[in-house]
């Protein structure tokens, strides 16, 4: 058995590439301290690469006349494997949907790697610029565009007299955001009060920073058409 064949520091190489190219991507998330940082995205893409690479390479030896071989099998199932992997960090939390950006780097990371194992490294090299160019650049120009967010109304549902409001401010100044109370309704020992919120952040994780204080009850978020 040869543990060495022609192409064997071809493969090398382009795992090399996969492993550097997504740890580059894994960094990235790391400083953003996102739940999937540098060593998950290293892991994705160099598996990903290493599957593409037996794939293509690893079954030489039993090709014939009789036996054909389909690359294009394995690299299918590794973009279902990477689809139900990305999925176990999105998850919902009081109508709140978090974490679809680090599914979707996953995703790009896979590929990456896929790219890397079917010998297209630079291919490779312009995703992983691209994937760069979007979570840097665009990132910052999306959240200087309009947002349908200044548009709506919180209404948020708390005890009375027990200093929620205080906090409800604080918490919002400390995010970054700027509040107005446009309307409070008192029924029993209960507080609703309709406020709106300005920033630069996504006002969902201010909804779900709102409804982790202590005396909040409820946290709705709506447009600022809507009825109550």
């Amino acid at each position: 058995m040869n543990f060495a064949t022609s192409s064997t520091w071809t493969e090398l190489l382009l795992l090399l590439i996969a492993f550097v190219l997504s740890m580059v991507i894994g960094i990235e998330r790391q400083v953003q301290q996102k739940s999937a940082g540098m060593r998950t995205h290293t892991l994705v893409g160099t598996g990903a690469a290493l599957f593409t690479l037996v794939s293509g390479f690893g079954f030489q030896e039993v090709l014939g006349p009789d036996v054909k071989l389909d690359p294009s099998r394995i690299a299918a199932q590794i973009v279902s494997g990477v689809g139900f992997l990305g999925a176990g960090v999105i998850f919902m939390r009081r109508d709140v949907v978090r974490g679809l950006t680090t599914a979707a780097t996953i995703w790009m990371t896979a590929a990456i790697g896929m790219a890397c194992g079917a010998g297209m490294p630079i291919l490779a090299v312009a995703a992983t610029l691209l994937h760069l160019l979007a979570v840097g650049p665009f990132g910052w120009l999306g959240r200087r565009l309009p947002s349908p967010d200044r548009r709506r109304v919180v209404t948020v549902r708390y005890d009375d007299g027990a200093g929620v409001l205080r906090a409800i401010l604080a918490t919002a100044t400390t995010m970054g955001f700027e509040a107005s109370v446009l309307r409070t309704e008192v029924d029993r020992h209960q507080v609703r009060a309709s406020m709106r919120f300005t920033g630069r952040a996504p006002l969902q994780n201010l909804v779900l920073a709102l409804n982790d204080l202590d005396g909040v009850t409820g946290v709705r978020l709506r447009d600022d058409d809507d009825g109550d």
